[in-house]
């Protein structure tokens, strides 16, 4: 095993040990740096749980999967979230990776990671701070933490 393989493995490991500490009923948060680097040595599969309109608006993640977990501007609830994922990254599409949640600032990807843990999907895990981070002061995103304030890759339609 190369020593890439096993940080990311101790990655893992220490977002499961970090979501049982607090009680997560998920499989645990990674940051949004680990969560990169785990995606970018194959060891991980990345989904964007936003809707459509943001993604296409706001940007994406090149390479990431897509399963809305809410859908319109008035985000409602996609009542197929769990069968969606478990068909694009569940054990039937030949997925045997962990899966992270990410949407814009991480909460609506660890509801998502409870519910599809719920599911019966294993080893799904929320990408901490989103896409687009925390509202500042100001009401704003992106000043403090996220995935594009790290300086991770994106695009935009």
């Amino acid at each position: 095993m190369s020593t890439t393989v096993v940080e990311e493995a101790e990655v893992l490991a220490r977002a499961r040990e970090a979501g049982r500490a607090v009680g997560l009923t998920y499989a645990g948060a990674v940051a949004p740096r680990d969560a990169w680097a785990l995606v970018q040595a194959g060891q991980a599969v990345l989904v964007d749980v936003r809707s459509a309109e943001e993604r296409h608006f706001v940007g994406h993640v090149p390479g990431s999967l897509h399963v809305a977990w809410a859908t319109g501007t008035s985000l409602n609830r996609n009542p197929r979230f769990a069968k969606e994922l478990d068909a694009k990254v569940g054990p039937k599409s030949g997925n045997e990776l962990p899966v992270l949640l990410l949407c814009r600032s991480g909460k609506r990807s660890a509801l998502a990671a409870e519910a599809a843990t719920k599911a019966g999907l294993a080893a799904v895990f929320n990408v901490l701070e989103g896409f687009e981070g925390d509202s500042d002061d100001h009401q704003q995103r992106g000043h403090f933490n996220g995935w594009r304030f790290h300086g991770l890759p994106w695009v935009q339609d």
